[in-house]
């Protein structure tokens, strides 16, 4: 009998709260339909005459729209970067990176992605203007605070904009708290009664200012039909639209990029343009047929972040194909994956490049000791030549007969001393490249001084200029003791032709002094690492043929 008078006191209470709400709605409430509500938000409300007609579209934005309501600029949080949209357009107003700052400086502001203040970057476009007013649209949000942190889980966050004519278009981004990666669907819904005919276009902007000394690439690539473009700036008034299946297309700095990668690439069109250091990338997609009623989604993954090798492969989309070192590439990629190994247990960059030097040598030591070998053999014969050339002095048919007569009596071979730095070559540009470009060293410390292993080591910052460096100004001194190792190299070394020549070659450790004053302290020290071995290997091998 309890369970009866409690099963009976339960149902009174429901029928009395329906009656309550029932009657408070009917007083009390608004009665305007959600879908005028929505519109009324962001835009002066459309006149009765201009309400579209009722229709599979108008039932989706009855029951989709009361999730959206926020209108203002909403920013996102992630352990990784902060993002902040603007309600104008959806797009990105501002990307900052967390984990990276402007400058070496401790008290420097975090990275900024947007380059170009007032911009903003992942706008949406139609390229012939078939949706009206929406150059100006404003988007309403399904976030009601101002900002919102990621935190252990992925999120979405959508935006909305309906046209006075009851053109839908969607944005919903999807945010991951341990990934770069950012995901975008683009929605278009059409309620208009009219067929809507036109390409979307999706376009990353930036700040594009060509400097003065760059050894690697910066500016726009793209991944079309299986192959990589990387397009400098200069060349897109010669050609500005690239078609084909595109996989993905980025704007490139020297250590950033930031991306749109379709999800199920297809053929479309790549539209570049560059404008008063305005530098866009934008991808156009098919055009659309949309009839009254249909609605057409689109999938891209987004990436704004660091150009790291090891984080662009870990993606699985392709976008490590960005990362390219030039010529040698092909040893580049190999050589930055063991100097992040060795970094693995070395956790100064300075000294797994050290590390990494050795084990290069140890790898070209067997070709070593032969040149110098061969070097030892040339340094006997030196007499003999000096007579010869005296000799012959006025004879250069007779001289030359006579010195390579010589080499084969002594079998000397006089190209063999040659040999290691032919081989380096390829090694010395591949690292030239990836220790350029490698974000792994910027604003990695050595010691001392040098508190940035991507930029030139300067010892003291002066207030004047100095001829053929570079600012800063200061005491280049790795590059110093470098160009030194290079003159005892060169004073180890036989002298190779007449004493003219002999003299033109003490040179060029000199030479090589000042084009290395602006390289790299990275590079630098990499090559007075490979000095310093190369001075005890030629000293011992000198010492065992003597």
């Amino acid at each position: 009998m309890g369970v009866i008078m409690e099963q009976g006191r339960l149902l009174i209470a429901i029928v009395l709260s329906v009656l309550v709400f029932t009657i408070w709605g009917f007083f009390f409430q608004d009665n305007t339909p959600p879908q005028q509500q929505a519109v009324q938000a962001p835009t002066e409300a459309p006149s009765p005459a201009d309400k579209p007609a009722a229709g599979p579209a108008s039932a989706i934005l009855e029951t989709s729209l009361p999730a959206f309501q926020k209108t203002k600029d909403l920013v996102v949080n992630t352990p990784l970067y902060s993002v902040s949209i603007s309600d104008k357009g959806a797009f990105f107003k501002h990307f900052v990176l967390k984990n990276y700052r402007e400058s070496v400086q401790p008290d420097a502001p975090n990275k900024e992605m947007v380059s170009l203040p007032g911009t903003g970057t992942l706008h949406l476009s139609f390229t012939s203007n078939s949706i009206p007013d929406f150059n100006e649209a404003i988007f309403l949000s399904t976030v009601s605070a101002d900002s919102l942190d990621i935190q252990g889980v992925s999120q979405e966050v959508s935006f909305q904009w309906i046209s006075s004519t009851g053109i839908v278009i969607e944005k919903h981004f999807t945010f991951y708290p341990d990934s770069y990666l950012i995901g975008l669907d683009i929605i278009i819904k059409n309620d208009s009664g009219k067929i809507i005919q036109d390409h979307p276009a999706l376009s990353l902007t930036g700040k594009f200012v060509e400097a003065k000394n760059s050894y690697g690439f910066e500016g726009p690539s793209i991944y079309v039909n299986k192959t990589l473009e990387q397009i400098a700036v200069k060349d897109i008034e010669k050609k500005n639209v690239y078609t084909g299946r595109i996989d993905w297309t980025c704007l490139e700095e020297r250590y950033f990029l930031s991306s749109i990668v379709p999800v199920a690439p297809a053929d479309a069109n790549i539209r570049l343009s560059f404008t008063n250091n305005r530098l866009d990338t934008s991808l156009e997609e098919p055009e659309i047929h949309l009839a009254s009623g249909a609605q057409q989604k689109y999938s891209y993954k987004v990436y704004m972040g660091p150009k790291s090798l090891s984080i662009l492969s870990s993606l699985n989309i392709g976008l490590d194909r960005a990362i390219h070192f030039g010529f040698f590439d092909i040893l580049a990629k190999p050589l930055l994956q063991l100097l992040n190994f060795l970094h693995g247990f070395i956790p100064n960059y300075g000294a797994a490049i050290i590390v990494l030097t050795l084990i290069i040598k140890a790898v070209l030591w067997p070709l070593g000791s032969k040149s110098y070998k061969s070097m030892s053999e040339m340094k006997k014969i030196q007499p003999l030549m000096a007579q010869i050339r005296e000799k012959y002095k006025d004879d250069k048919k007779k001289m030359n007969e006579e010195t390579m007569a010589l080499y084969k009596t002594y079998k000397v071979n006089p190209l063999g001393g040659c040999l290691p730095m032919v081989i380096q070559i390829p090694v010395f540009f591949a690292l030239y490249r990836m220790l350029y470009e490698a974000i792994e060293l910027r604003h990695a410390p050595f010691i001392g001084w040098i508190n940035d292993l991507s930029a030139p080591d300067r010892l003291m910052h002066f207030s004047f200029s100095i001829p053929f460096m570079e600012p800063p100004y200061g005491i280049p001194v790795l590059t110093i003791i470098m160009g030194a190792t290079m003159f005892i190299q060169q004073k180890m070394s036989p002298p190779m032709g007449d004493p003219a020549q002999a003299k033109m070659m003490m040179m060029m450790p000199i030479v090589f002094t000042f084009i290395f004053i602006n390289f790299s302290s990275g590079l630098v020290l990499y090559w007075l690492v490979n000095n310093i071995v190369s001075i005890s290997q030629q000293y011992y091998i000198q010492r065992k043929y003597a």
